[in-house]
């Protein structure tokens, strides 16, 4: 990460892109501000940014669908705002690969406070593969199709795999051999903070060796590490 992190706030309100750009830079922080996707398109032609803050509730393309385009595209971290009360949106928001959100009115320290976080928590973990989202890959005897979130065996045979399972098994391939503890995977999968929610990369991690795994009680290829991690003892290699 540079001395300046680049934040890109996309809102279609002037008067909160300009606050919290002013805000921002006034932080050190690189700024770029858009007042939607089309702008937002054209920015990222010629810009690699550190950080998205993302209104959900714009006119014609909203930020959720904005979000669902750039993390077909990159893993880059992505603030939702909202002006929603209700809770569907941020998990909606959550599940798509967003990395936090913040309601509407918010304070701009709440703000930093958040971005700070989610920069931590991002370039804490080791960087990944990178794979292009349309990539098939191969590793142990599968064939991993990410662009059609498929699954196949050695015989050819597809493994159903769950939203959340599609997500873990993508976190573990595009970092094969590192050990990643669960906040790490939770991050990643779904940005969550990891002190509440264990159990669940735990839970997942369970499913996903009963369909991988030869012997799911003595897992090979997704091993267990000591202090609560996780490692895909594997090589992985596009197909």
């Amino acid at each position: 990460m540079s001395a300046a992190p680049h934040i890109v706030v996309v809102d279609d309100h002037r008067e909160i892109r300009d606050l919290v750009c002013k805000y921002l830079v006034q932080q050190g922080y690189r700024v770029s501000v858009a007042d939607g996707g089309r702008a937002l398109r054209r920015l990222l032609q010629f810009e690699r940014p550190d950080l998205v803050v993302l209104d959900i509730m714009m006119p014609g393309e909203d930020g959720l669908g904005i979000c669902r385009e750039l993390r077909a595209k990159s893993n880059v971290p992505i603030i939702f705002l909202t002006a929603v009360a209700d809770e569907t949106d941020r998990i909606i928001g959550l599940e798509m690969g967003a990395d936090d959100y913040l309601t509407k009115p918010f304070s701009a320290r709440e703000l930093l406070a958040r971005i700070k976080a989610v920069l931590r928590r991002f370039h804490a973990v080791p960087p990944n593969r990178e794979f292009p989202p349309n990539q098939r890959v191969r590793f142990a005897g599968w064939l991993f199709d990410l662009g059609r979130r498929e699954l196949l065996g050695e015989d050819g045979v597809s493994v159903s795999l769950s939203t959340a399972e599609f997500r873990l098994l993508k976190v573990l391939v595009e970092h094969p051999g590192l050990v990643l503890t669960r906040d790490q995977l939770l991050d990643l999968t779904t940005g969550r903070e990891g002190d509440v929610f264990d159990r669940s990369i735990d839970n997942q991690i369970s499913r996903l060796r009963k369909k991988v795994e030869k012997d799911p009680k003595n897992p090979s290829l997704i091993q267990t590490h000591w202090g609560g991690g996780y490692r895909l003892a594997a090589e992985v290699a596009p197909a």
